[in-house]
């Protein structure tokens, strides 16, 4: 099987927790059974690379009424596992990954949205997977866009995708002008879909539209499906379950 992982963070190349480490071991894990594993990860400045990376594509993402241009890097292969970076400096070279002590970046919604788009158009070319595997919010519009803007892309018919929710304390919440700058279709924006006390729920859009669900743990999968430790969106949780 082939499968592509899509991730904001992943060891040893980029680490702020534990999503990092699971991203670091789950794809060779994976590779040693004998599938066909890739990763994308984001560029970002603190990007550890061992071997220095070559570009394999510029990719256009529309955004609004313009369009940006993110870089594809080929980072080689670890354990069997062919590693991919998304590359657009005005995004991800920075100083944190996320955000300062003053709080999170406030184009978070732009840049994980760019970098969701760019592994789709990059996929297109390196190799169409079975599955992508999603982890967490700032991969969470993937599943979304493989079932609303790409639903008719003939490159995508036969692909599944896997959403792993790792903390559901971040959701990625927006404003709901958030959808049209990112080229997203308003009906998106309901209780049913994406639309949370009145802003745009990443997270929640994954779950809506992922084929499967999973998390770190048995223990963490029936936790969230409380109120304790749900977030607001242990309803959707059970209703997936």
């Amino acid at each position: 099987m082939n499968i592509a992982f899509a991730a904001s963070e992943g060891v040893p190349f980029s680490k702020t927790g534990g999503l990092a480490d699971v991203v670091g071991a789950l794809p060779r894990a994976l590779a040693a059974l004998g599938h066909q594993v890739s990763v994308y990860l984001p560029r970002y400045r603190q990007t550890k690379l061992s071997d220095p990376a070559t570009v394999v594509r510029s990719i256009t993402v529309p955004f609004d009424d313009e369009y940006r241009f993110p870089s594809i890097l080929s980072g080689g292969a670890q354990a069997g596992v062919r590693f991919y970076f998304v590359e657009y400096p005005p995004y991800f070279d920075r100083d944190a990954l996320y955000g300062t002590p003053a709080g999170d970046y406030p184009d978070n919604a732009e840049r994980f949205a760019l970098f969701s788009r760019a592994v789709l158009e990059a996929s297109k070319i390196l190799g169409t997977p079975h599955v992508f595997h999603c982890h967490d919010w700032q991969s969470a519009l993937i599943p979304v866009l493989l079932r609303t803007i790409y639903a008719d892309d003939p490159a995508f018919k036969e692909v599944g995708t896997v959403f792993t929710i790792h903390n559901m304390g971040y959701q990625g919440l927006f404003p709901p002008e958030t959808l049209p700058l990112l080229m997203l279709p308003w009906d998106l924006f309901t209780m049913s879909k994406m639309e949370f006390f009145g802003q745009v729920n990443f997270l929640k859009g994954a779950l809506t539209y992922s084929d499967y669900i999973t998390t770190v743990s048995k223990k963490y999968s029936q936790e969230i499906q409380t109120a304790e430790y749900g977030f607001g969106l242990e309803g959707v949780l059970r209703d997936r379950a």
